[in-house]
């Protein structure tokens, strides 16, 4: 049971996190975020279910911290942006 082991989840962390450095999107930080929440727990002993069950916590939680960084920190100024009226509409 080495998935048990809250190190390796926290190892994963971040390793996730040294990715988000070579592809920025916060998708990648929200998941490192979930890991280490996910690592942390399980050293503390507070995760008692089975590994399915982890996997499906991180998952939400991966979501639910990629829209709050998206709603704290906003869109990339690299997007498209879609313009809505004409600087030379009169």
């Amino acid at each position: 049971m080495i998935w048990a082991n809250g190190w390796i989840w926290v190892i994963l962390a971040l390793i996730l996190a040294a990715l988000e450095l070579a592809m920025p999107g916060w998708f990648f930080l929200g998941f490192a975020l979930a890991v280490l929440l996910m690592g942390g727990a399980l050293l503390l002993g507070l995760w008692p279910a089975g590994l399915p069950m982890a996997l499906v916590a991180t998952a939400v939680l991966t979501g639910l911290i990629w829209l709050a960084l998206r709603r704290i920190f906003g869109t990339n100024k690299g997007e498209m942006k879609v313009w809505t009226r004409d600087i030379n509409d009169n």
